[in-house]
């Protein structure tokens, strides 16, 4: 996220022939709503967002997340119920054999009791921490997620 996810901002990058289609109607422009206009403190949020990007190791920082998950997470895939673990860079996925909606009723706050909040979707359960997490965090997460899949049983 442009802003680091701390305000609302949207950029659209397009062809010129995607612009001429869009202005084609002779009014310049596409009103999308003032939520994703430019506001200016957003503008500047995601300036000082992408300032503290390119002055951080964030690539290093990517790569020890990407390691932690895939020692983390991988474990995971013997277990039952896991079709497959997958892990690229900072993006880490347990994928179930079943949809876990029909759980919702209860997951919700089972997931919230470990001390974290993670949102399953469909079959998925996935994280996509901060750079900045630590190492004692991104555990919690890990093992937050070792707790639902063994707590589904599927």
């Amino acid at each position: 996220a442009l802003t680091g996810g701390y305000m609302t901002l949207a950029a659209t990058m397009c062809t010129d022939k995607v612009v001429k289609g869009i202005a084609s109607d002779g009014s310049g422009a596409l009103m999308h709503g003032p939520t994703f206009m430019g506001n200016p403190l957003a503008c500047r949020v995601a300036c000082e967002s992408l300032d503290l990007l390119m002055e951080s190791d964030w690539q290093g920082q990517v790569k020890a997340i990407e390691q932690q998950l895939l020692d983390e997470l991988s474990p995971y895939q013997s277990k039952e119920g896991v079709k497959e673990v997958r892990v690229k860079g900072a993006i880490g996925v347990v994928e179930l054999h079943q949809p876990v909606d029909q759980y919702m009723d209860w997951l919700s706050d089972f997931i919230v009791d470990q001390g974290v909040w993670i949102r399953p979707f469909r079959n998925l359960i996935y994280i996509m921490p901060p750079y900045i997490i630590n190492k004692a965090d991104l555990a919690k997460l890990t093992k937050a997620i070792g707790a639902v899949i063994d707590r589904l049983s599927l």
